[in-house]
């Protein structure tokens, strides 16, 4: 197996994105509680190797169904380039979930002490849950991303579980229900990046899978691509509102010309030209929770 195609697989560019949540939860977590910083790291530690799992995993499953092929819209990786084998991408894709094992149950630990009480039981079922999501995304008979539920599974793992999650992760609880509400702003933005991406693929992707993008259209999905940016904002504002008045608190707010380039792109981008809009989009909701996070951690100060 060669090294750089095993890295290429890996689509590490797509780092930022799932750690996005985490980063944020991890932040909002510090300003309302004290925290373990080896915790928060380790928690970091886990996303990355869930999310380099389902890539992994979405490449095989997207292989063997023949939905990636050489005339793909998007980056060609290892295994669809030739440079991998079958055989070599399932032995990494074991590779990753004893990864994913091993850190979530240290995580787990570090964090409660134990793993033998509710709350770290409840985490450790999270974790299950999230390693057969990360896998079954276009793998196995029936993938769920096959059949256009995929924004549904990336709502709820990227946002809710990733922000939520992460938090009743550093903090041992979660105390109010407004951390759906920044947790829901980071799953918009997920699903967003998704859709992006199944707008640049319908043309590939028409023959063997169903995605929101392919039964809503072109200019529907794009729509819809401008509906789930503004959801985030509204989201993350409105969060905001709930809390003491603060400016610090709306740092986030920095990050508004980037989605508007991104939401501007997109309308005027088609097919292989979206590429572009993949990667700002991702970074733009990497900053956009970092400042969010850093803004409600500086208002102690």
């Amino acid at each position: 197996m060669k090294l750089k195609a095993a890295v290429k697989s890996m689509r590490l560019r797509t780092l930022p994105l799932s750690t996005a949540g985490v980063l944020l939860g991890i932040l909002l977590a510090a300003a309302d509680y004290h925290i373990s910083p080896w915790v928060a790291l380790l928690i970091v530690l886990t996303t990355i190797s869930l999310q380099i799992l389902s890539n992994l995993s979405n490449e095989l499953g997207d292989v063997l169904h023949g939905t990636d092929t050489e005339d793909r819209q998007g980056p060609q990786y290892g295994l669809n380039s030739g440079e991998m084998t079958i055989k070599d991408m399932k032995l990494l894709i074991k590779i990753a979930v004893a990864v994913c094992v091993v850190s979530g149950l240290a995580m787990t630990w570090v964090s409660f002490g134990t793993i033998f009480e509710m709350a770290p039981i409840l985490v450790l079922l999270l974790g299950a849950a999230a390693i057969m999501g990360a896998m079954k995304y276009t793998l196995g008979r029936n993938p769920y991303g096959y059949r256009g539920l995929g924004d549904l599974f990336v709502f709820l793992f990227f946002g809710i579980v990733s922000v939520a999650g992460s938090y009743f992760v550093a903090a041992h609880e979660i105390s109010s229900w407004k951390i759906f509400l920044p947790a829901a702003a980071i799953g918009f933005f997920s699903v967003a990046v998704l859709n992006v991406n199944n707008i640049r693929d319908m043309k590939t992707d028409a023959a063997n899978r169903v995605t929101v993008a392919i039964r809503l259209g072109e200019c529907r999905a794009k729509i819809y691509q401008t509906i789930l940016i503004v959801l985030g904002w509204l989201s993350m504002i409105a969060f905001c509102l709930m809390r003491i008045f603060d400016p610090w608190h709306y740092l986030f707010v920095l990050t508004l010309p980037l989605y508007v380039i991104h939401i501007i792109g997109v309308w005027k981008r088609h097919d292989k030209d979206l590429d572009p809009m993949l990667p700002l989009l991702v970074m733009s909701t990497f900053a956009f929770a970092a400042l969010g996070g850093v803004g409600f951690v500086a208002y102690l100060f």
